[in-house]
């Protein structure tokens, strides 16, 4: 007769984590094995947590190519201000290196800096565009007022009025 064991959600947590971070000379039966449990009960685990789209991955675990934008510019707010030995500290607790972080600030700042220039670009030709606009309905109001004084003009000689 089988027992069945409850695990805390802190344990599937840790199973869930040992599995994602292993190396490829492991298997999952090689982990469950590892952590007394079956392999059924890690893959269904793996399932659930696939479907909560909340995967277990310490943010530590992730190779420095692989951080999202968002996640390299929290970073850089993070380290911002750090010097010497509490900089090296924090690389080393999140797994990135110094040089790293100057390089996405670097890449932070010519993106910055592109995207201005692209921007500065589209308004001046809006601005440009614009310009011709006004330039055009001036002309069309300016035809339009002396058309209207001319016909004022001609009313005016045709009916005997004096100006």
């Amino acid at each position: 007769m089988k027992t069945y064991t409850r695990h805390s959600e802190d344990f599937k947590e840790q199973a869930l984590a040992k599995v994602y971070n292993r190396g490829n000379e492991q298997s999952i039966q090689g982990v469950a094995d590892d952590l007394n449990i079956s392999l059924q009960t890690l893959k269904t685990w793996m399932r659930r947590n696939k479907l909560d789209k909340n995967p277990v991955l310490p943010s530590k675990s992730k190779r420095p190519e692989d951080w999202r934008p968002e996640e390299r510019l929290d970073a850089l707010h993070q380290a911002y201000g750090l010097n010497g030995e509490a900089l090296n500290a924090w690389c080393r607790e999140q797994g990135v290196f110094v040089h790293q972080l100057e390089q996405w600030k670097a890449d932070f700042c010519s993106q910055s800096g592109s995207s201005e220039k692209r921007e500065v670009a589209i308004l001046k030709t809006e601005v440009h565009s614009l310009e011709r606009q006004i330039l055009r309905k001036d002309k069309a109001l300016a035809e339009a007022a002396a058309l209207l004084v001319l016909q004022k003009k001609f009313r005016a000689l045709l009916g005997g009025e004096v100006e």
